[in-house]
């Protein structure tokens, strides 16, 4: 075993809001993880682009620098910490890194999503690894326990609610009753989201995130191109009113199905019944369902983001490095060469409906849309008409359909958008009892 308190050195990229806190957490609790790892962990270099920025926290002089190759040329670095996000410079760092033989923790949630594999083999062949626990849900161990504490198990599904702003923006949504560019504003304002929430709001940071564990629970190349994502923006308020009147929250969830055939991977605004654990997650909070043959349903709850969260499971992978380190073993920590697998559309699901439609306000107009599902072997389960437009003479109308193959709804869809009596199919959402 090596020396107690023998100095691992550590080089940060990034010091942003969760950089900031890691290097806090690093230096504050120094004498904590040394006792705990064996390891001396020792911040020499943080790498920033403005060195004259005014800090939260007061380095060590000589510590900040705007020089990568402090950090990836200094052979005091034995960890590269990257928490600068995004595709480049930062794969071209970890690229680089782990070519030389350190051991990489990122929280970059896109470059794993898109590039994991191909820096898993970069890290085999150096001796290398690659920890990346802080990119899906934050505080919430979501890659650990997939990778070491349920490997007896075939996974079966993974279900989440794994983006913190769009569960801010419908959760305030129906509790404050606001459209949905208004709570956007103010989660902007709050720092929930970012100056362009694209991402968020249109279901892409949920896509990465889901690819990253259906890769690893199924044990195949899943990449962001493979997950159907639908976002939130469509959502109105009338839509979170008439669910909650029919005991149904509405919530953006991620969902990686194993079937016969394949695996079936999406992210999309859900009805959840209201007495479900995943329809009572609220606010920026995160939450995973993970269902194994063996272990049965586990759910893990709690911060999916925000500095102090990110930085929780950062450093974690950290000592876990470190620990390892101390013992003489190499941390690899590594999710397997992934095959290639079937990855099936969204026509191949079977699930029940909401939809909600505008329809002029005379008598057959029901029994005609009525017909058109019949048509299609959509069965209806019940129909409410929830408003009439006296001056306009048309109606909304409600329908909750039983389970159905998602062909077979696009169909009907298409059937209704051609009935001039139906002026619009507003909404359709997916439910998942």
């Amino acid at each position: 075993m090596n020396e107690v308190n023998s100095d691992l050195g550590v080089g940060l990229l990034g010091m942003g809001v969760v950089g900031t806190a890691v290097a806090a957490t690093l230096i504050g609790r120094a004498e904590e993880f040394a006792k705990h790892t064996g390891k001396n962990l020792k911040l020499h270099k943080v790498v920033v682009r403005d060195l004259d920025r005014q800090r939260e926290i007061e380095l060590p002089e000589d510590t900040l620098s705007n020089d990568v190759d402090a950090v990836l040329e200094n052979s005091d670095i034995e960890i590269v910490v990257e928490v600068m996000g995004g595709l480049d410079p930062a794969g071209q760092y970890i690229r680089r890194a782990l070519a030389a033989g350190k051991h990489v923790v990122t929280a970059n949630k896109e470059l794993i999503a898109k590039e994991g594999p191909d820096l898993f083999e970069i890290a085999r062949k150096n001796g290398s690894s690659l920890h990346f626990e802080a990119s899906v849900a934050g505080a919430i161990p979501a890659i650990h326990p997939q990778l070491r504490d349920l490997r007896a198990n075939k996974i079966k599904s993974i279900t989440g609610i794994i983006n913190g702003t769009t569960n801010y923006i419908l959760t305030n949504m129906v509790q404050k009753g606001m459209a949905f560019d208004n709570v956007l504003s103010e989660a902007q304002s709050l720092g929930y989201a970012e100056s362009d929430p694209t991402s968020d709001v249109e279901g892409y940071d949920a896509a990465y995130k889901i690819a990253i564990l259906a890769s690893l629970a199924f044990d195949q190349r899943v990449s962001p191109d493979d997950v159907i994502t639908e976002g939130i923006s469509k959502i109105e308020p009338k839509d979170l009113e008439y669910a909650a009147e029919l005991g149904y929250a509405v919530k953006l969830l991620a969902i990686a199905e194993q079937k016969e055939d394949g695996c079936l991977v999406r992210v999309h605004p859900t009805l959840l019944p209201e007495q479900t654990p995943l329809a009572k997650i609220d606010g920026v909070q995160n939450a995973i369902q993970i269902l194994g043959d063996l272990s049965g349903p586990l759910t893990f709850q709690g911060a999916g983001a925000g500095g102090s969260a990110t930085a929780s499971a950062v450093i974690s992978d950290v000592l876990e490095v470190a620990r390892a380190l101390a013992i003489g073993n190499a941390p690899l920590w590594d999710s397997g060469i992934q095959g290639e697998g079937d990855i099936l559309t969204l026509e191949s699901l079977e699930t029940r409906y909401y939809l909600r439609l505008l329809v002029s306000d005379r008598t057959g107009v029901l029994a005609r849309v009525a017909d058109v599902f019949g048509e299609k072997n959509v069965s209806i389960a019940a129909v409410y008409q929830k408003e009439i437009h006296a001056q306009e003479d048309v109606a909304e109308l409600v329908i909750m359909t039983h389970k159905a193959s998602e062909a077979s709804l696009n169909e009907a869809i298409e059937m209704l958008s051609q009935i001039p009596d139906v002026h619009a199919v507003n909404n359709r959402i997916r439910v998942e009892d």
